[in-house]
């Protein structure tokens, strides 16, 4: 078990499964290439902080429309199955905000990519909605 760093919040049992229970639904939607469904469950306008192919750091705030029409584009319309296997870390800051780090397998035609990557969720009416994304690789794709 990962020892987490002390935040002055120690999340209770359901907080830990409310997070597990948001990202099975984003998986499952992630898998189906939902990628509306996926738009559901962020915050807008949503910051995304990411590296380039040189190592420079970048980040942006995509609207909606940016963050479906860029998925759309990396998720594909391909037909062969999605999947996806994830350890996950949340760090409660508070009740309301949760920094959770992934390690992830993404599975997809037989091809396997190892993804290591952070999201920032926060607490709504209505439940769980990631607001930042934090994913090296990207940087090309944010200016």
């Amino acid at each position: 078990m990962t020892t987490l760093p002390e935040t002055g919040y120690t999340p209770t049992p359901e907080d830990l499964a409310e997070i597990e229970r948001w990202f099975a639904a984003y998986d499952a939607l992630s898998a189906a290439r939902d990628v509306e469904g996926m738009a559901d469950m962020a915050v807008f306008p949503l910051n995304l902080v990411s590296d380039d192919a040189a190592g420079t750091g970048a980040s942006a705030q995509w609207d909606r429309e940016q963050f479906v029409a860029t998925m759309t584009q990396v998720m594909g319309q391909g037909g062969e199955a999605l999947s996806f296997t994830s350890e996950r870390t949340p760090v409660f800051l508070s009740p309301a905000m949760a920094v959770v780090f992934t390690d992830s397998v993404m599975t997809a035609g037989g091809a396997t990519q190892r993804l290591r990557y952070a999201d920032v969720l926060i607490r709504r009416e209505g439940g769980w909605a990631f607001q930042t994304m934090v994913q090296s690789g990207w940087g090309e794709n944010l200016r």
